[in-house]
């Protein structure tokens, strides 16, 4: 089989539903309403995907949402309907998913000749949502179910496609997920900029002692620390580490610090590590100056007390975060400890 010119997974599902799927349903549970989406899991949902994605869970799929009271009873006769009649391949791409021999359940797109096993699930809202995160978000959400949810899922469910809305129900539910409530926004960030604060002064303490391996490992971190905090401060939730490059190169700051913290990773001398790394604390704390969520920090970096090492102080912005939080339960929250558990690593110097 000539394999078809790519199309992005989320236009494929689009046009699968449009043309494939919505004309089958009103067949087999006609009057029935529903909603109809490409979220979850998936490269496509992010926008990341490219041909390599088709090597596995990719390819003509979507979710079909019914009402709660209309999923058990209607599931089972859609599911089997399009097994039975949906087209064996769309646009070029194989609607049969088949096993890969996998221990998870993974499959990869296959011709068939018998029934078509499609990636078409059937669910309704709350339980798909309770599924996938753990609590239903068209109920009151609190901060542990925030809080308790990998920013990669909370992208997953935001992101993607609606396709049709019958029930009313699906677009309200991703909207009270778009973006953490203002109080825990503000710890989010203040949680961040203190992972900085614990580990910003041993890129050059690692150096110092002739650790460059060491240093080196440290700076990766701290990178992967303001990639992360770059994205939080333009409202985008972090995914996890196959696109969070790829993400953070479509904040407002990807430009200007992608060249700035690549030469910090590329640095060979843990001097040119630390001055890169300083110059990327800089344009961040910068920019959340600008964000306005906090009276101004002076941005600027400086010796870490009495050591010779260019640090900002990253506690002073996950302290001005948290004096502006008039939650007292989100205000009383911790903040992350130190990653290691050495009594140095603990202590001020």
């Amino acid at each position: 089989m000539t394999t078809p010119a790519f199309v992005p997974g989320l236009e494929l599902a689009r046009r699968f539903y449009t043309e494939a799927v919505s004309p089958l349903l009103a067949e087999a549970a006609p009057g029935i309403p529903h909603s109809a989406a490409r979220i979850g899991p998936g490269s496509e949902v992010l926008g990341h995907d490219t041909p390599r994605s088709a090597d596995h869970e990719w390819g003509p799929r979507l979710q079909l949402f019914l009402r709660p009271q209309d999923a058990p009873r209607h599931a089972g006769r859609i599911g089997h309907v399009l097994a039975e009649r949906l087209p064996k391949t769309f646009h070029g791409w194989p609607t049969h998913f088949a096993p890969t021999g996998e221990a998870r359940d993974i499959r990869v797109m296959r011709a068939t000749d018998g029934p078509v096993h499609h990636r078409v699930e059937i669910t309704d809202v709350s339980s798909w949502f309770t599924d996938t995160l753990g609590f239903d978000p068209t109920s009151p959400l609190t901060p542990a179910d925030w809080l308790g949810t990998p920013t990669q899922r909370l992208a997953e469910v935001t992101a993607g496609a609606v396709f049709h809305d019958g029930l009313h129900t699906l677009a309200p539910a991703r909207a009270a997920l778009r973006w953490y409530p203002h109080d825990l926004w503000r710890y989010v960030l203040a949680c961040q900029w203190q992972r900085i604060a614990h580990e910003e002064a041993f890129v050059g303490r690692c150096g110092e002692v002739g650790d460059e391996l060491g240093s080196a490992v440290v700076a990766a971190r701290l990178t992967r620390h303001l990639m992360r905090l770059c994205l939080l401060m333009d409202r985008r939730y972090p995914p996890y580490g196959k696109w969070l490059g790829s993400a953070f190169t479509r904040t407002p700051a990807g430009d200007r610090l992608t060249p700035v913290l690549t030469a910090a990773l590329a640095a060979t001398d843990w001097h040119q590590r630390e001055r890169h790394l300083a110059t990327a604390y800089e344009t961040v704390a910068d920019l959340h100056n600008g964000l306005g969520l906090t009276d101004r920090v002076d941005p600027t970096t400086r010796p870490y007390h009495s050591r010779p090492f260019r640090v900002l102080r990253a506690d002073r912005f996950a302290q001005a975060l948290m004096a502006r939080v008039p939650d007292p339960t989100i205000r009383e929250l911790p903040l992350p400890q130190p990653p290691d558990t050495e009594p140095e690593n603990r202590r001020q110097p």
